[in-house]
């Protein structure tokens, strides 16, 4: 998938693996690993069915966010980068027509 930062300090902090472990420091492996795995998913769906990322879309004053596992508590951020959003005929989300991805962040939102 295409990745895109909501700002430039995440950009930053994401771009190499210098910059992931200098801002993560022990999670830096799993944020680097997350990454590898959004890149290499064509979309949406097949990044769902990765059970290490546990992606997950979020509810209530969140939603429109989702969500990659980085540890127990921590994830990674992100918002799906298509103006309009693919939908299906019952209103849900095409998630194989997800391709492009907008991180939003990482944070301990439990």
């Amino acid at each position: 998938m295409k990745i895109r930062f909501s700002n430039k300090k995440l950009a930053k902090q994401l771009e190499d693996a210098t910059a992931i472990k200098k801002s993560f420091g022990t999670m830096a492996k799993k944020v680097a690993m997350r990454l590898d795995e959004i890149h290499s998913a064509p979309n949406l769906a097949v990044l769902k069915q990765l059970p290490q990322a546990a992606c997950h879309e979020l509810k209530g004053s969140r939603a429109g966010e989702w969500a990659v596992s980085i540890s127990a508590n921590h994830r990674m951020i992100f918002v799906l980068d298509h103006d309009p959003l693919p939908l299906k005929d019952d209103r849900s989300i095409e998630e194989i027509l997800v391709t492009d991805i907008i991180i939003t962040g990482t944070e301990d939102y439990h």
